[in-house]
């Protein structure tokens, strides 16, 4: 009798093992399962519309406006990590610039007239710091063209593409304050209309890329970046995200 208890008790453990790795293998699947599903709502519930960029108009050969010549520099140690005048993050390993003469999200060619490098470099920010200079080259776009040790170099601009609508090339950057972009007119012209009830320069500007087509509602235009960010302060309480852009 010993024996066979023994033999039983031993298959019986068997079985009840067999049994609980069984579910235990259901238990997994139903939460992993739950989780992917979880994921897959949470993914749908963060995503948000975010404003188009401008679109960019490519310059024709013809139609280009005459090249700037000029003192580049380069900057990098100290800015890298900072937020430029477009918002975005400036990293010196990216190819961009920061200039006054060309408005921002610009695309120029820029040719060390000393090396006959070229790089083309998309206008990010406002700069240089110093007078007397065109352009402020990121870390990588001066170490193309062989600027890195002499700090500067006399080099020739080219305009490539520009975003539509934007300020002639060499005249002084108007700034706006962004408070809205829809892709529905009726939308745009409801925010249009609750912010003419505080100010008299809220206008709508129609926006075509591809297919799509958006109505941003901005106010401007204003002479220095500090009066637009002092419209956007204000403008504030009524709710909406604000974007200084020139």
């Amino acid at each position: 009798m010993r024996t066979r208890m023994k033999t039983y008790n031993h298959r019986g453990n068997r079985e009840v093992t067999a049994v609980c790795a069984y579910e235990i293998r259901k238990c997994i699947l139903r939460c992993a399962i739950a989780l992917a599903v979880s994921v897959a709502l949470t993914a749908c519930a963060t995503t948000t519309n975010r404003p188009p960029p401008a679109p960019v108009v490519q310059i024709p050969g013809r139609a280009r406006p005459k090249p700037q010549y000029g003192v580049a520099s380069w900057y990098g140690p100290g800015f890298n990590g900072h937020r430029t005048s477009t918002g975005e993050i400036y990293n010196e390993n990216d190819l961009t610039a920061a200039s006054m003469v060309y408005p921002l999200g610009s695309r120029v060619m820029v040719t060390n007239l000393d090396t006959d490098r070229s790089v083309q470099v998309v206008i990010n920010d406002h700069g240089p710091l110093k007078k007397g200079r065109k352009i402020d080259l990121s870390h990588k776009a001066a170490q193309m063209i062989g600027m890195l040790e002499e700090g500067t170099a006399h080099v020739r601009i080219e305009l490539v593409s520009a975003p539509a609508n934007s300020r002639a090339v060499g005249t002084q950057p108007r700034f706006f304050v962004q408070v809205g972009s829809f892709n529905s007119s009726d939308r745009a012209h409801q925010l249009r209309d609750q912010l003419r009830r505080y100010y008299d320069d809220v206008r709508i500007e129609a926006v075509g890329i591809g297919s799509n087509r958006y109505y941003r509602v901005r106010m401007g235009p204003f002479e220095t970046r500090a009066a637009a960010e002092a419209r956007a302060n204000q403008a504030a309480k009524i709710g909406y995200p604000l974007i200084v852009s020139d």
